[in-house]
């Protein structure tokens, strides 16, 4: 064994990176594991008396191999890896290390046969449109008998394949992105990890630590065992690398689980829902009377146009190719630049001046020779040929996204954020839009109502239950995380409390830029906890 195994730390993969371009290291998804969490894992593997067999599925420079030869060496060790770059290195790290088999090979299309005591992982992170999406996902539902959406991420399939390769009373270590918790596609990868039984610990990391450098994503560790000694899944939370203590403890107690208030049957664990639900506190069960909230509104993304760079314009622009403003759609490009939660015709007047973008071409039907010497500048770059424009008839045609009387950021850290479209523009996807429902013949829902309600932390409060985290605090809506949300039901509100609300956000229209405006949500905040509460 080389001298170079014996290292206690992640100074091989420091080396590294500073060496390897950051470009190379997003193309692998290379981001390394700290070797104090890598040790942690380890000892989950090494609590199979019987580990005779490792299997590391995305070997990188081997952190997991390194870590569990200092505590045994008589193991076999069989690692994959995709990247020859790194594979080459991490042959000469180990070169003197026995029992050690390193194949340039994509686990996702080999060794499906073999069983082994402990596999261990760090999978590379990729969205379903950056592998080899509908081969990959052949091979699983081939050997798995288990069909899988479209958009799910590479990650969870490294983690399913090992599942399945787990030999009797063994064990398997994953550090993946908690992001399949809590998304769509992660629903039948739960409904899987369910039906295996082999399912022990989900380990999250809390939502404001990173731990992996260059990654904005949220980790967890996934436990899981072939040993039948154990029908419950346990969920824990953990804070800071400092805490990794209590991994430590339910590594050690294991087959028994802490009292817990986190732990679960397998029949009590649901699929369909986000899974946060079990590991963090929420808050739409101190309310009662809730509703999904597509009872009052339907929120879809903003206008996606495939190309942004060509197809937005300002002023100078549009001056700059003769194209007349008629031939431009009035549009929200960048969340920046709406600064309150009223966007008015004033605004977007100010915008327009300030030379921001706010215009998307609109040139269907368009007879002019200045737009058709724009539509041939495009087709010459291949803007025509993109992934969105080319399924679109012609390939410069707007999505038909008439302008949202609400918007709503998709991103944020302090809670979601809710414009009322005063402008009556339209946006880009930098927000959702939000269109409130007619819930009966000639009745629509009261907007000013559903604002004034949106604006408040009860509403925040609700939908955070059904958000998804990212790394530093970061959270992401899709449509239908809101569209599912919960919300107060209004209808059920006193007609003079509704008219009280109504009157305070009329209230907050004029005091908004001042420092009344919080005081007047606190306000609407009170009539609904005395209603709701």
């Amino acid at each position: 064994m080389t001298n170079n195994i014996q290292y206690i730390d992640n100074t091989i993969e420091s080396d590294y990176s500073k060496s390897v371009s950051l470009e190379h290291r997003k193309k692998f998804a290379q981001f390394f594991t700290p070797f104090s969490i890598a040790e942690i894992m380890v000892n989950w593997l090494l609590g199979n008396k019987n580990l005779k067999t490792v299997l590391e599925p995305a070997f990188g420079l081997g952190v997991f191999s390194r870590a569990l030869l200092l505590q045994k060496k008589d193991i076999q060790i069989k690692g994959f890896e995709v990247d020859n770059l790194i594979f080459e290195k991490a042959k000469n790290e180990f070169a003197c290390t026995e029992k050690m088999n390193l194949l340039l090979q994509d686990y996702m299309y080999n060794d499906w046969q073999n069983k082994y005591d402990g596999i261990i992982c760090n999978p590379p992170y990729f969205k379903f449109h950056d592998y080899d999406n509908k081969n990959i996902l052949k091979e699983i539902e081939n050997h798995l008998q288990c069909n899988l959406s479209g958009f799910t991420n590479l990650y969870t399939l490294f983690l399913l394949k090992s599942i399945h390769q787990l030999a009797t009373n063994g064990r398997c270590a994953y550090i993946i992105p908690s992001e399949f918790l809590n998304s769509d596609y992660g629903k039948l990868v739960k409904q899987h990890l369910i039906n295996t039984g082999t399912l022990r610990h989900i380990i999250v990391f809390d939502f404001e630590e990173n731990v992996f450098d260059d990654a904005l994503t949220t980790a967890c560790i996934v436990l899981c065992a072939n040993d039948k000694k154990n029908e419950k899944v346990q969920f824990t939370n953990i804070h800071s690398i400092s805490e990794l203590n209590v991994i430590e403890k339910l590594i050690a107690e294991y087959p028994n689980f802490s009292d817990n208030s986190k732990t679960y049957s397998f029949s009590e664990l649901n699929p369909d829902i986000k899974w946060k639900a079990y590991y963090q506190p929420q808050n739409g069960h101190k309310f009662k009377s809730l509703v999904p909230f597509s009872t009052y509104a339907k929120v879809v993304r903003g206008i996606a146009t495939g190309a942004n760079d060509y197809f937005t314009f300002n002023q100078s622009k549009a001056k700059e190719y003769n194209i007349d403003e008629k031939y431009l759609l009035p549009c929200i490009c960048h969340c920046v630049d709406v600064k309150g939660n009223n966007f008015s015709t004033s605004d977007f007047e100010e915008l327009k001046n300030n030379n921001k973008n706010v215009f998307l071409l609109n040139a269907i039907n368009a007879k002019d020779d200045n737009i058709t010497q724009y539509l041939q500048k495009g087709e010459n770059e291949k803007i025509n040929k993109k992934y969105l424009t080319a399924s679109r008839n012609p390939w410069y045609s707007l999505e038909n996204r008439p302008p949202a009387p609400i918007w709503v950021s998709v991103f944020n850290r302090t809670g979601l954020r809710f414009i009322r479209n005063e402008a009556n523009i339209s946006n880009l996807t930098t927000f959702h839009c939000i269109y409130p429902n007619q819930l009966q013949l000639f009745s629509d829902v009261n907007i000013d109502l559903l604002f004034a309600y949106l604006l408040t932390d009860t509403a925040r409060q609700i939908f955070e239950d059904n958000s998804r985290e990212y790394g530093n605090g970061l959270q992401k809506f899709e449509p239908n995380d809101i569209n599912k949300g919960k919300m107060l039901d209004l209808a059920l509100l006193p007609e003079k409390s509704k008219n009280k609300i109504v009157d305070l956000y009329y209230q907050f229209k004029i005091s908004e830029c001042n420092s009344t405006s919080r005081q007047v949500i606190d306000e609407i905040d009170n009539i609904l906890i005395e209603n709701y509460f």
